[in-house]
């Protein structure tokens, strides 16, 4: 057995800086990776989704400006795409390899377990230390559909291994991960039905939120399927046939199952150091990341965070302060996340309803998209945006916005509210005519029932 400093469990997000700043400072740290070094992310999720999304949004951008006035021809090659969306995870896999290995990390590409107290054990190699870190992150829940079993399903797992596009695509979920690769999809060319088991896409955001993505995706061709499950799944000759619970049977050469997130924590022996795991397997914490055992630390997913690689990251800085000495807590910071169909969704903070289920007296007010000059002018007029404030203090409470890279609009939310901002701050901002952004202030001003309208006409 040896001894180190510090034992890193997966090299997500968090993981790999927290390995790194503990390296390059001189420690010994071991990190064990049992997978693609950079975690979900990098391999299975942000990176090459939306390298993917890049040329599916862009097919689909150009298939909407004929009502613009221009009619593109498209050729969509598939292969190419997935090539450039590989390669792009490649590189970012790579430079995360560089960047252990340049700060003096050990390497153990192994699935490891816990063997002792702050013990781990993986590929012949046992380590032990007074500060361990799991951050193995989660994977794919995968439903219990008779049928299922020995079939070539996709997940994100090995979305992005496709080498052809399937002519039908059979989705089920309606969350993030279904709707990004769903629509993605669906604008690159192939007939795609979402079978959600609910009424409505994104269960988790407001109502309206989820009419503008069902006519966007109604826009876009693809068949919706609510408050329906799957009770029989069926391969044969490159198709599966899926039947559902009203006895409806729908078909396709592919099937992407995207239904939730199981954590990572089965192989990892938590008893073996007393680490205690919730009912779902989830990594029990303090609001200092602190597990059951002491010295033993948890961030991201695993530990039930939201599952956002901004997230994992600000828990590597908090629990690295946490370490040295400063008061951190794992949820110090404004919580801000984004769902990139198109339109996009950028949220940040909290919905009138959960305000006032904290008993604050909040309000909020909202601006549709064909109210604003730009979205008009460029006919990106579907969604909204809309500001929830505490009636009280002034202070915005939170932001949702769904329209035209709304994913970038809302970092002037999340600014203002990290400040303690009122919501008069952006009142008298004077923002760029014509921009998406110039409407931010028109929102504020519908509190004072002043809002001076973007476009000079309306």
């Amino acid at each position: 057995m040896e001894t180190a400093d510090v034992i890193v469990i997966g090299s997500g997000q968090g993981g790999v800086p927290f390995a790194a700043d503990f390296a390059s400072s001189g420690q010994k740290v071991v990190l064990f990776e049992r997978d693609a070094l950079g975690g979900s992310c990098v391999n299975y999720g942000c990176t090459p989704s939306k390298a993917f999304l890049a040329a599916a949004h862009g097919a689909g951008r150009a298939r909407q400006a004929s009502k613009l006035g221009v009619h593109a021809q498209l050729r969509v090659d598939f292969s190419v795409v997935m090539e450039r969306t590989r390669g792009i995870r490649s590189q970012f896999n790579q430079g995360v390899k560089r960047r252990l290995e340049g700060a003096g990390v050990k390497i153990v590409c192994t699935e490891a377990a816990f063997t002792g107290e702050r013990t781990v054990t993986g590929g012949g190699v046992t380590v032990q230390a007074p500060i361990v870190l799991i951050n193995t992150g989660t994977s794919s829940t995968l439903p219990d559909f008779p049928g299922l079993g020995g079939t070539p399903y996709l997940t994100n797992r090995n979305f992005f291994d496709l080498q052809q596009i399937p002519p039908r695509l059979l989705v089920v979920g309606g969350g993030y991960i279904a709707l990004e690769l769903g629509q993605g999809m669906a604008r690159l060319g192939s007939q795609t039905e979402l079978i959600v088991r609910g009424d409505r896409l994104l269960a988790q955001e407001e109502s309206d939120v989820s009419a503008v993505l069902t006519e966007a995706f109604r826009q876009d061709g693809i068949g919706l399927h609510f408050n329906t499950t799957v009770r029989q799944v069926a391969y044969a000759n490159g198709v599966f046939t899926l039947t559902l619970n009203n006895n409806e049977t729908i078909d396709g050469e592919a099937l992407l199952i995207a239904i939730g997130r199981n954590p990572n924590t089965q192989a990892l022996n938590c008893t073996a150091t007393g680490v205690e795991l919730d009912a779902q397997g989830f990594v029990k914490i303090n609001e200092q990341f602190q597990t059951t055992c002491a010295g033993v630390y948890a961030i991201g997913d695993v530990a039930k965070q939201p599952a956002f690689t901004h997230v994992a990251w600000e828990d590597y800085r908090r629990l690295k302060a946490i370490l040295c000495g400063e008061h951190r807590t794992r949820q110090d910071r404004v919580l801000a996340y984004a769902v990139y169909t198109e339109p996009q969704v950028g949220r940040v903070g909290m919905t009138l309803e959960q305000a006032q289920k904290q008993g604050i007296n909040a309000r909020e007010v909202t601006l549709p998209m064909a109210h604003i000059a730009r979205s008009i002018e460029w006919g990106h007029d579907l969604g909204f945006y809309r500001m929830v404030i505490d009636t009280h203090t002034n202070l915005i409470l939170g932001a949702t916005l769904v329209g035209y890279e709304t994913a970038e609009l809302v970092h002037v939310f999340l600014s203002l509210m990290e400040a303690g901002a009122t919501w008069q701050v952006l009142e008298q901002s004077v923002h760029i005519h014509p921009t998406y952004g110039e409407a931010l202030p028109s929102l504020a001003r519908l509190l004072i029932g002043d809002d001076m309208p973007t476009c000079p006409n309306m």
